[in-house]
């Protein structure tokens, strides 16, 4: 089976991977922006367990798990810009719903529905992306899009704790809905169908993708790539280092280290680690490859891991907060300069299957990183010790993957 040849960029580069940034930065945003006003949301419903309040983020990773399950392989059969659209209209209604709540019950449900719709704009993008790209450009593409959505993290927490100060807790839940608004405008006037199967010369390209394949054997093609499982098995284990980081970054800096008001401040500062690493890797990753940057990344990720992890048990589970931050924000940078080439190389050789090759990735690697991030934010202690053995532990089991993957030769191009 081969791939269909991509289509040219049908908008300017700058305006489509603006687009498709805004689009996945959704998922950030519901994310970020709620972590200042946990505290206030937990007050505001009157609940007893301090851990309970990391449910908001997993329930709504709980729905993106559920969306991702369908979304890819619906848009190979019916288009990208449905499954998009459809996605966001939930999203919206779900982010509305959780800012008029008084439940807490109720809030986790309407989290789950918002996740469940946010899985078509993150699912969608990476099958875009693949359809337009390919190789090394596509990495590059990847890493662009990622530098601009790892902003998100940057500023979001300010906004959402400048919000909750002025509006209360329900003020940012509802400025997702209006972004939800912002980027199904955008998309509908700006950005045109790019799936294989129905785009304008679908006809000409039918007998050479087998456009009509059935979702089992879509699935089946991914399964038996080995680099396609390989790749989205390691990045899950990376994306549960992600998970582990915010489900317990507000505790951990609030309530350990007594950050306060500045937790928006040191939340931001690391995220610009992953930001300049997605520039780096966009200059050096056509020259490089894919494989030779990533690798490289994560073995150094590991490394660090490892010293931070030791450094946390001399400590007691207490670094320095400057030991601490300096350790996670070299971790970030390393990440950023891997889980874009990861999915690059994931993706690459599943062009005529994208929906549902993305749809797969995307559910596993959220599925992942929610699982083992939530067992470590639930394993909270007021200390960092269980966040940097987490970090040690996946990192160490992504890169067995990646030696496995590569039958051991990790240093090839």
């Amino acid at each position: 089976m081969t791939s269909p040849k991509p289509v040219d960029l049908p908008i300017s580069k700058i305006e489509f991977i603006a687009l498709a940034a805004f689009l996945t930065c959704l998922t950030a945003l519901s994310i970020d922006i709620l972590l200042p006003v946990l505290p206030e949301l937990a007050r505001g419903l009157r609940l007893t367990n301090p851990n309970d309040q990391q449910w908001v983020i997993t329930s709504y990773l709980g729905g993106l798990v559920i969306g991702q399950i369908f979304v890819g392989s619906v848009s190979d059969r019916l288009g990208r810009l449905p499954i998009l659209f459809a996605g966001l209209a939930l999203f919206i209604a779900g982010a509305a719903v959780a800012s008029l709540t008084g439940s807490f019950e109720a809030l986790l449900i309407a989290r789950v529905l918002q996740g469940m719709g946010g899985a078509a704009p993150r699912i969608v993008v990476m099958a875009v992306v693949r359809d337009l790209f390919e190789g090394r450009q596509m990495a590059r593409t990847m890493s662009l899009v990622m530098t601009t959505f790892i902003m998100v993290p940057i500023f979001a927490p300010a906004v959402g704790q400048l919000l909750g100060f002025v509006w209360g807790w329900r003020a940012p839940i509802m400025l997702l809905a209006v972004f939800g608004v912002l980027a199904t405008l955008w998309a509908w006037i700006r950005l045109p169908e790019t799936s294989p199967h129905h785009r304008a010369d679908a006809i000409e390209m039918a007998d050479d993708v087998g456009s009509r394949l059935t979702l089992l054997q879509a699935v089946l093609a991914v399964c038996r790539t080995r680099m396609a499982v390989g790749y989205v098995i390691a990045n899950g284990f990376m994306f549960s280092c992600l998970m582990s980081y915010i489900l317990s970054a507000q505790q951990i800096f609030v309530d350990v280290y007594q950050l306060g008001g500045m937790f928006p401040l040191a939340f931001g500062s690391i995220a610009v680690g992953v930001a300049i690493a997605g520039i780096v890797n966009s200059r050096i990753v056509v020259r490089l490859g894919m494989r030779y940057v990533s690798h490289r990344a994560l073995v150094a990720f590991l490394v660090v891991a490892i010293v931070m992890a030791l450094l946390s048990l001399a400590y007691a589970g207490r670094p320095p907060f400057w030991i601490l931050w300096t350790g996670l924000w070299m971790q970030f940078f390393f990440f950023g300069l891997i889980v874009s080439n990861f999915n690059a190389l994931a993706m690459e050789p599943l062009g005529h299957v994208a929906g549902t090759a993305s749809s797969m990735m995307g559910t596993y690697t959220t599925l992942c990183g929610a699982f083992f991030g939530t067992l470590i934010g639930q394993a909270f202690n007021m200390t960092a010790l269980p966040m940097n053995i987490g970090f040690a532990v996946f990192s160490l089991a992504a890169f067995i993957i990646v030696l496995m993957t590569e039958r051991g030769n990790v240093f090839r191009r």
